[in-house]
Order: structure tokens, then C-alpha cells, then sequence
């Protein structure tokens, strides 16, 4: 065998890799980098960015705590608002979860059953009038 016929060898090898890549790629369901609603989320951008701003001008970023087995947010005062616990890895897994707090300004949801890994919590909420956004990214063991 001479070296012509290796590299035609060589390079039919690689053109099958590619077409193969090709069709699996094409394949594949879904895809985690993805927004199916960027569209409605570049419109109510400035929203956002208002209410992210409000967290800072405020001092207004809660705290979040793991403890045992629940995730607890503290507010520095009474909210209401929703929380969105997003899984990076699979939008599936994806859950929210409706605010209202304690007496001691604390929200506490269970997070035994959640998968391991890196998870993005986030809040937002209404307090005294004013909206706020606050996102974090966690590790739950």
C-alpha cells in the first residue's frame, strides 16, 4: 500500500466522522443554549435591568442559605414574588415556587429531592411597592 492510498483512506475516514456528526447533530431534540422565548425576554429587557437596578440602589439582595435540606432566602423585608430554581444542565428540571414570606422576612423550600449539581435561583419579588430582581447561581451537594 502506498502513501496515496493511505491518504485517501485517511480522508474518507474523516468525511464519514463529519457526516455522522452531522446527522446526530441534526437529530438531537433540543437543545440547553437555547431560549424559546428570546424574543418576549429582549422586549422586557429594560424591565429587568430596572428591577436588578432597584436590588442595588435598595441594598435589597437577599440571602440565601442552604440548611439541612432546604434552600432559605432572606429578605430584608415582607415579599411576595416568585422563584424560579433553573438547572443549567436539563430545562426539565426547571421549578417555581410562589413567595410569601415568614414573620422573620424567610422563604424555605425543601431541596433533599433536587438534582446535585450547579442550579440558578431566580427571584423576583415585590416589596413595599417596588419590584426587584435578584439571580444567583448555587451548588446543591
Amino acid at each position: 500500500m502506498n502513501w496515496g492510498t493511505k491518504l485517501m483512506i485517511g480522508m474518507g475516514c474523516f468525511m464519514t466522522m463529519i457526516i455522522v456528526y452531522a446527522v446526530l447533530m441534526m437529530r438531537s431534540d433540543s437543545d440547553a443554549l437555547v431560549d424559546t422565548d428570546y424574543y418576549e425576554k429582549g422586549i422586557n429587557y429594560n424591565l429587568d435591568y430596572r428591577k436588578k437596578s432597584h436590588v442595588n440602589m435598595d441594598r435589597a439582595e437577599p440571602t440565601i442559605v442552604l440548611r439541612n435540606d432546604s434552600l432559605v432566602v432572606t429578605f430584608k423585608r415582607e415579599s411576595t414574588g416568585q422563584m424560579k430554581m433553573i438547572r443549567t444542565a436539563d430545562k426539565k428540571l426547571d421549578q417555581q415556587f410562589e413567595i410569601n414570606t415568614d414573620q422573620g422576612n424567610t422563604f424555605a423550600i425543601p431541596v433533599g429531592s433536587q438534582k446535585t449539581g450547579l442550579w440558578k435561583v431566580q427571584l423576583d419579588w415585590t416589596s413595599m411597592g417596588r419590584p426587584y430582581l435578584y439571580e444567583k447561581e448555587i451548588m446543591l451537594p
